[in-house]
């Protein structure tokens, strides 16, 4: 187990150093110039020049990314060009709100995905089956706009039942989670539904039916714990993706996280806030991928880490 995890510790901080190449990279090739958001469109070209030179701008990409590389290993992920801000402090502040959003939207995408997929496997060649694998394909491909505003407009406009935007009650994290949980359900659902179904037709399945045993029982205690181990392996990724992912919900539903504010440092060109924003998702689905990998021998005896 301790060589397992230091060999993942390994593989994350390669990782997260190829990301942090490739993103200081493509951010450097930019053709939109982060000093000029910071001058001003009137602002003179010795002030610009001042500026760039003032932000280490005017150097090489060697230089600038071996000077980035190098306060990231002590912790300091930059200096906000824009809001005058420590970037940690900015995503700290923030993470809060999005780690919520994550927690319920996994939690409805469970719920909704598990529940169809478990009925679409027992209900497998019927109508009902057909009905909700093409409900959980309209799910998958609707984007996230659409499937936000029409749950606004409906439930918060039209219904007057929860409120349109915002932060800080239950209320407010309803129609932001139920808008992720939809879009993760039909993924869910279609993984449920075709694990579920191989391990259905198992011959201990058959052995516990043979006993006598409910169909409840044996779908609950017998088949689902068997079925669900990718479904976790899948969890580990949507943490990292709805750390990054959910610009599109938060700009919607104006809910203040941590992609709010990486789509608010986009339009600014503010690089420190991108890096940041980046190397912490790709953290995050580092890490989530870890999780699940130790977490499956629990569920699954038979498999080992090594």
């Amino acid at each position: 187990m301790a060589l397992y995890l230091l060999r993942r510790l390994v593989q994350a901080a390669l990782i997260l150093l190829g990301v942090s190449v490739i993103t200081f990279a493509l951010l450097y090739l930019l053709p939109a110039d982060p000093v000029r958001q910071i001058a001003g469109r009137s602002a003179t070209v010795q002030t610009v020049e001042n500026i760039r030179r003032q932000l280490g701008l005017d150097q090489p990409f060697l230089v600038q990314y071996g000077r980035y590389l190098l306060n990231l290993l002590q912790g300091d992920l930059g200096r906000s060009y824009l809001q005058r801000s420590e970037v940690a402090e900015l995503i700290v502040a923030r993470l809060p709100a999005t780690l919520l959003l994550m927690a319920a939207g996994i939690l409805c995408e469970l719920v909704i995905g598990i529940a169809m997929g478990l009925w679409a496997a027992v209900r497998r060649g019927t109508p009902t089956d057909r009905a909700l694998m093409v409900s959980s394909f309209v799910g998958v491909s609707a984007p996230q706009f659409v499937v936000g505003l029409l749950l606004l407009y409906v439930f918060g406009v039209r219904l007057g039942w929860l409120p349109i935007s915002g932060y800080g009650t239950a209320a407010h994290l309803v129609l932001p989670a139920l808008t992720l949980g939809l879009l993760g359900a039909g993924w869910y659902a279609r993984m449920v539904r075709s694990s579920m179904i191989d391990v259905l037709r198992q011959d201990y399945i058959r052995t516990a039916r043979a006993k006598g045993l409910k169909g409840s029982t044996v779908l609950f205690r017998h088949a689902l714990p068997n079925a669900i181990l990718p479904i976790v392996a899948m969890i580990g990724i949507d943490i990292g993706i709805f750390m990054s992912g959910v610009v599109v919900v938060e700009s919607v539903f104006g809910w203040p996280g941590i992609g709010q504010l990486a789509w608010q440092a986009i339009q600014r060109v503010d690089i420190p806030i991108i890096m940041g924003v980046t190397l912490v998702s790709a953290l995050a689905i580092v890490l989530g991928n870890l999780l699940a990998d130790l977490i499956a021998p629990f569920i699954d005896p038979r498999i080992k880490l090594r």
